[in-house]
């Protein structure tokens, strides 16, 4: 054969391994979701890239056979090809014996340097930039591939999984979408510049509803302003004007005997059409929405969307209220930094390596903040003050300090027993390692 024959034969080879190589990383980087949308939308060839990734055995086999043959292939006619016409270029400088070990060793680099850029590198490059185009491309003729080399794929598949079973390799490919992919992606959106800060952690806080419990939403026992059944109209008046609110908790008695909400409007009416306000009046006083401290705030939305409901009482296990949730709690605590004044805000940042932080702050909040795994036995506690008693084995007093993931939780404010506020630093390299040998000697 002629030069130009063995030189059109090379670049069909050529082809043919770039359209494998294209094939192989186009399949493997496409992303599902992006898939089944195209799927959805009526695009067939979608449907044939998503039913070779979830059977990728006959996929992998015939990319491998063609790459393989194709290498060989292009190894023979290489070196036929272009040997001689090296072999008669070097020959005014080059004596044998050396002359046809140089020409074949120049002729092998050629075809292989051919290969590894345009039939290799190029379209894997490809491929990886835009994995979901190049696939809907190349997936027909690659079916008509498989379909040519069923033979060999069967034969070579059939030979694989029997290896596979020996050697009980799993193979089956776990598709399953979990949280962490999830923050993953709105990780990647965050950098990309898809997601701003604030959105991302709106996102986040939204899938970790199922994981918060209620307590961190509601308003707690000892910040309640409530009235008893027995309250005279100037200690309503008295209440309402120290601390306003829309609803009221109505109590007999006492907090834990609840006997339904009265709307602040109501009282207003009242009071500007000259009414006596009494809170044994049945039409002031609404029957109270009652639930469990142990839902989470997706299941707090859920009943709170069911009833119709916009506030409710929070009890324990022994009946005793611990608090109050409403509406606008469980939206803050999704929104966080949105849907709070900057004078309501929990974490405030001093600098980059100091926070100040109130007690009642969500553990899970002070993780995302400071940038930290995992708080140990955190099932124990729901906020940054649990922390510090569960550490401290005792009720926390102002300067009492922890020490964990490099830095430093000080108690700053502390209110009749009730942690108020907490100054967190940032330990240096040379504190942490003080920290870590004084904890290698007590141990």
């Amino acid at each position: 054969m002629s030069f130009f024959d063995n030189a059109m034969i090379i670049l069909f080879l050529i082809g043919t391994s770039c359209f494998f190589s294209m094939s192989e990383i186009a399949l493997a980087a496409s992303r599902k979701i992006r898939l089944r949308q195209m799927a959805s939308e009526g695009d067939r060839r979608a449907e044939k890239v998503l039913h070779l990734q979830a059977n990728p055995g006959n996929f992998f086999t015939v990319v491998q056979i063609g790459l393989n043959a194709v290498a060989i292939m292009g190894g023979i006619v290489g070196e036929s090809a272009f040997t001689p016409y090296i072999q008669a270029f070097l020959t005014p400088w080059v004596s044998e014996p050396w002359l046809g070990k140089l020409s074949f060793f120049l002729s092998f680099a050629l075809v292989t340097s051919l290969f590894i850029l345009i039939a290799d590198l190029m379209p894997k490059r490809v491929a990886m930039a835009i994995p979901e185009k190049v696939a809907l491309v190349l997936v027909s003729p690659l079916m008509v591939s498989i379909t040519i080399f069923k033979p060999l794929v069967w034969f070579f598949n059939s030979l694989a999984n029997q290896l596979f079973r020996l050697l009980q390799i799993q193979t089956l490919r776990n598709d399953a979408v979990t949280s962490d992919d999830i923050y993953a992606v709105m990780d990647a959106g965050a950098e990309a510049g898809v997601l701003d800060k604030d959105e991302q952690l709106m996102m986040e806080k939204v899938f970790e509803m199922q994981t918060i419990p209620v307590t961190a939403a509601m308003t707690a026992r000892e910040s309640l302003s409530y009235f008893l059944l027995q309250d005279s109209e100037e200690e309503i008046k008295r209440k309402i004007t120290e601390d306003p609110h829309s609803n009221f908790l109505v109590c007999d008695g006492q907090l834990d005997i609840v006997k339904g909400i009265v709307n602040a409007k109501k009282l207003l009416i009242c009071v500007l059409n000259g009414q006596n306000i009494s809170l044994r009046n049945n039409e002031l006083v609404e029957s109270c929405f009652i639930i469990p401290d142990t839902l989470s705030l997706s299941e707090s939305m859920e009943y709170f969307k069911n009833s119709r409901a916009d506030f409710a009482a929070v009890i324990n296990e022994y009946s005793l209220v611990v608090g109050i949730v409403t509406a606008k709690d469980l939206q803050d605590a999704v929104m966080g930094a949105w849907s709070l004044p900057e004078n309501e805000e929990q974490i405030i940042a001093r600098d980059n390596n100091s926070w100040l932080m109130d007690g009642v702050t969500p553990i899970t909040d002070v993780m995302r903040a400071l940038d930290i795994d995992e708080f140990p036995q955190n099932h124990n506690y729901e906020t940054i003050a649990g922390f510090m008693m569960f550490k401290l084995r005792k009720i926390p007093k102002c300067t009492d300090s922890v020490n964990f993931a490099g830095f430093k939780f000080e108690v700053v404010d502390v209110d009749a027993y009730k942690v108020d506020q907490l100054l967190v630093t940032r330990l240096d390299g040379v504190e942490v390692a003080e920290m870590k040998l004084m904890a290698d000697a007590l141990a």
